[in-house]
């Protein structure tokens, strides 16, 4: 800003220079700007233009030039379709189930390595735990059809042989659903604790000190310090797992599933695959996917409006 004397006073006049100046003067900062700028338009602002695939007669031959412009016929042969219920109801019920059982489990998890005092005992199970979330859905089924196969699982051949009855884990709708969600709390657990650790660090040690001093014991600690403390924490994940409310993984159910359980471990992830992507549906696929979106989009912002409407900061 330049100064310009007027009177006894100084007026600032409003600096002139223009974007070239500061350009030339920081252009090594723009340019650390623009590589991680350059790549957020191309992988997450481009492909925004595909959602056109949805109201058009898509086909990888003609592409969009040749693609005839349809409305919103595919959303209507979505919603009349008896199938795109059936996985929307798998779905939701399968990530409430998530949402009910693998939620509080990270949060359970945190408090409890939080109150080890053995640092080398906390850092070995830290590490254990958290080892499941860096291995891939063809491993973790592998290693469970191994455990809870019928037959010749680990599991059920500990049963049959100490007298009791085989348990169908992978085979039986319900049972099937109990075994999916366990092994969704296993898989995800220790690196959500990872999160929470994070708040509990943070909090100030003088608050327990004078929850001490008032005769408060550990479980007294946990309920009036800690989790009053990482609320603020527990309502930023909530939100964002309502979310993903809609949305769902492909991998989990797809390498879970087999023909017994179809019933319920078809969803929509897989849907999109079987009738959008084998059958070159492309507009089918990308409606859905856009439905799955505007779902999670109004989810967020419900939840984040309730959240600050209790009196928490929310995420918008």
């Amino acid at each position: 800003m330049k100064k310009k004397e007027i009177g006894a006073g100084v007026a600032l006049r409003p600096d002139k220079r223009g974007f070239l100046y500061y350009l030339r003067r920081d252009w090594q900062l723009y340019l650390l700007v623009a590589l991680p700028l350059a790549f957020a338009i191309v992988f997450y602002y481009l492909p925004f233009l595909g959602l056109s695939i949805a109201f058009l007669d898509y086909n990888t031959i003609t592409g969009f030039a040749g693609a005839k412009f349809i409305g919103l016929d595919a959303f209507k042969e979505i919603f009349t379709q008896k199938d795109f219920y059936k996985v929307l109801r798998n779905t939701l019920v399968l990530n409430l189930l998530d949402l009910v059982c693998s939620f509080p489990a990270p949060i359970i998890l945190a408090i409890m390595l939080n109150e080890v005092k053995n640092r080398y005992f906390k850092k070995v199970s830290q590490t254990i735990l958290y080892l499941p979330h860096f291995l891939s859905w063809v491993i973790i089924a592998g290693i469970f059809y191994q455990l809870l196969q019928p037959n010749t699982g680990i599991i059920n051949v500990m049963l049959t042989k100490t007298g009791g009855a085989e348990i169908p884990f992978l085979t039986e709708k319900y049972h099937w659903v109990a075994s999916y969600v366990v092994i969704g709390v296993w898989q995800s657990m220790g690196w959500g604790t990872i999160i929470y650790l994070a708040a509990i660090t943070g909090i100030n040690g003088d608050l327990y000190e004078a929850a001490t001093i008032d005769g408060a014991g550990r479980w007294r600690k946990i309920w009036n310090v800690t989790l009053p403390c990482i609320r603020g924490t527990i309502v930023v994940m909530l939100i964002m797992s309502l979310g993903r409310i809609v949305g769902i993984s492909f991998e989990r159910p797809y390498t879970l599933s087999n023909t017994m359980v179809t019933d319920f471990s078809d969803v929509i992830s897989t849907y999109v695959y079987r009738v959008g992507l084998s059958n070159q549906r492309y507009n089918i696929a990308t409606a859905v996917g856009l439905f799955q979106s505007v779902v999670g989009l109004i989810f967020v912002i419900g939840s984040d409006r309730i959240a600050k409407a209790i009196g928490e900061e929310g995420i918008l």
